[in-house]
């Protein structure tokens, strides 16, 4: 018998059948009701270097125009904007290296972190989370949870074959503390609270 099979032997042995429940970890959750949740969430969003707006009286179309005004290439993936760069089944995740602006919606926001949880169904190719230069993401203020806790009881992370938080523009320092935005992906980030179409 090997040294390594007498361990195994022994950890064997010595392992207790009883279950072992995992604990109920609490939601944290309980200043939720009494928080305004775009106010937390819009003051995380800039804190990380984001940009959030609302329409106040002007359409949808026209804020995202006036945003991308200089743009040539804009790939969106919701039905209210239409861009010019359309995905396909044929398009390839590297086909979105030249894209300025990326449009998607999130499946919801978190207030605490300013994160926006963005699954593969939102991106439609998930470089477009990633590859563009500059990201608007579509938030309805109703989907802006509370909490990191509240979030992970999201089904997206369950139905889903991919699912990521995205909080604020890439940033990077060097050695020297100089901060550079988009050396890893988006050099700007605006959200924009839109409610979702009925």
């Amino acid at each position: 018998m090997t040294s390594r099979q007498r361990i195994l032997d022994n950890i064997a042995l010595a392992r207790h059948d009883a279950e072992h429940p995992l604990p109920k970890v609490p939601l944290f959750d309980d200043k939720a009701a009494t928080t305004d949740l775009v106010s937390q969430f819009t003051q995380a969003v800039i804190n990380m270097g984001g940009e959030v707006a609302a329409l106040e009286g002007q359409s949808l179309a026209e804020l995202v125009d006036k945003k991308t005004k200089d743009a040539k290439i804009i790939c969106s993936h919701v039905e209210e904007i239409k861009g010019n760069f359309p995905l396909t089944t044929d398009t390839q995740p590297t086909d979105l290296k030249d894209v300025d602006f990326g449009i998607v919606r999130a499946s919801f926001a978190v207030a605490e972190t300013g994160s926006l949880c963005l699954t593969d169904s939102n991106f439609g190719i998930n470089t477009l989370g990633y590859l563009p230069q500059h990201l608007i993401v579509l938030v309805d203020p109703a989907d802006i949870l509370f909490n990191l806790h509240n979030a992970y009881q999201r089904p997206e992370w369950r139905e889903h074959g991919y699912a990521v938080f995205h909080t604020g523009p890439s940033a990077t320092a060097d050695i020297e503390g100089i901060l550079i935005h988009g050396a890893q992906g988006v050099r700007s980030l605006l959200v924009i609270l839109q409610p979702r179409q009925a």
